[in-house]
C-alpha cells in the first residue's frame, strides 16, 4: 500500500536522508517528509522512527514523531481550538495540525456548537482523498467505554462533558465514566456540545446509566434526610407512593430511615411548601 493509505495511523519508517527543512523517511518504496517542526529528535540516516502520518494542506502524507492518543479507530478527548462558521470546528489532538469536525456533523442549532476550550470524545476518519476528519463518538461507542453506576451513586454530584444534544435533552459522559441523560426539564439552558457541566444524579437505571439534573438544589438547606426524600421524589417525576401512613419497613427499605425520621423530614418538606400528600402518596408542589 502507498504511504497515503496509512494517513491517520502509526508506523515505523527509516530515515532516508536529511534535508535543510527536515527528514525524508522511507518504507523502502516511497518517501515522506517529516518537517523539522514535527520532531524534536536528532536522527541520522538509517535510523528507524515511529511516526504518525497526517495529510498536509495539499493532501500529501506528512509525518510527525509526536504520537497522538487519538488515531483512526481509537477514541479520546480532544480540546476545541477554533470554530469556523460554514466549515466546522477544529480540535487539537496533540500534533501541529488541528483536525476538522465538519459542519455537517455538528448540531443544526449554532448556539450549541462547541466553543474554544470545550472537550469532545472523538476518533479520526480518513476520506477517499486521504484527508483526516474528526468523527464524534456515538452512543454504541460510549456504551462500550462507560462504567455502570449503582444505587449507591444516587444523588451524587457529578461533572462531565456533553457528547450529544437534542431538543428533548442532552447526553453526558461523566468523569467517572457514567453515561447519563439530562431531560430538557432538568436544565436551565441547553448546554453546548462538549461543554463541561456539573449536576447531580437523580436516577440510576437498571442498565447502570443515569439521569442527571443540572438545576439548582431546592433542598440545599433541608438536611440530609429531607434531601434524600426530595431527590427520590424528583427522580420519579414528582410523585412517590410513600407518606405518613407508609409502613416502617417500606420506609426503611427505600430510604434507610426510621419512620420517625421520615415523618420529621417529610414535615420539613411540607412546611417549606415543596411537597404535599394525597391518598397515601407524596407529590412535589410544582411552581406555577
Amino acid at each position: 500500500m502507498a504511504l497515503n493509505d496509512y494517513v491517520g495511523q502509526v508506523l515505523t519508517l527509516t530515515v532516508a536522508r536529511y534535508a535543510q527543512f527536515g527528514y525524508f523517511l522511507t518504507d523502502g518504496e516511497e518517501d515522506v517528509l517529516m518537517h523539522e517542526n514535527d520532531t524534536e529528535l536528532e536522527l541520522k540516516e538509517g535510523d528507524e522512527v515511529e511516526v504518525f502520518l497526517y495529510a498536509d494542506s495539499h493532501g500529501r502524507a506528512s509525518a510527525t514523531s509526536t504520537i497522538p492518543k487519538i488515531k483512526v479507530g481509537e477514541y479520546g478527548w480532544a480540546k476545541v481550538s477554533d470554530t469556523k462558521p460554514g466549515l466546522g470546528v477544529f480540535l487539537d489532538i496533540g500534533i501541529n495540525k488541528d483536525m476538522l469536525l465538519g459542519e455537517e456533523d455538528l448540531p443544526t442549532k449554532k448556539s450549541v456548537w462547541p466553543a474554544v476550550g470545550d472537550l469532545l470524545y472523538i476518533t479520526l476518519r480518513v476520506n477517499r482523498n486521504n484527508r483526516i476528519y474528526v468523527k464524534l463518538a456515538t452512543d454504541p461507542v460510549i456504551d462500550e467505554k462507560r462504567v455502570k453506576a449503582t444505587r449507591a451513586d444516587f444523588n451524587k454530584n457529578i461533572q462531565g462533558h456533553i457528547y450529544r444534544t437534542a431538543k428533548v435533552g442532552s447526553w453526558i459522559f461523566t468523569a467517572e465514566g457514567f453515561k447519563g441523560f439530562i431531560h430538557e426539564s432538568q436544565r436551565l439552558a441547553e448546554p453546548r456540545l462538549g461543554e463541561k457541566v456539573e449536576g447531580r444524579i437523580i436516577d440510576v437505571k437498571e442498565d447502570g446509566t443515569i439521569n442527571v439534573s443540572l438545576t439548582p438544589r431546592k433542598q440545599e438547606a433541608l438536611g440530609a434526610d429531607a434531601e434524600k426524600i426530595y431527590s427520590y421524589l424528583q427522580s420519579r417525576n414528582g410523585a412517590m407512593p410513600y407518606g405518613d401512613k407508609s409502613m416502617p419497613e417500606d420506609i426503611e427499605e427505600r430510604f434507610g430511615l426510621s419512620k420517625g425520621a421520615f415523618k420529621r423530614a417529610l414535615g420539613k418538606l411540607m412546611k417549606d411548601g415543596l411537597v404535599y400528600q394525597e391518598d397515601g402518596w407524596t407529590y412535589e408542589k410544582k411552581e406555577i
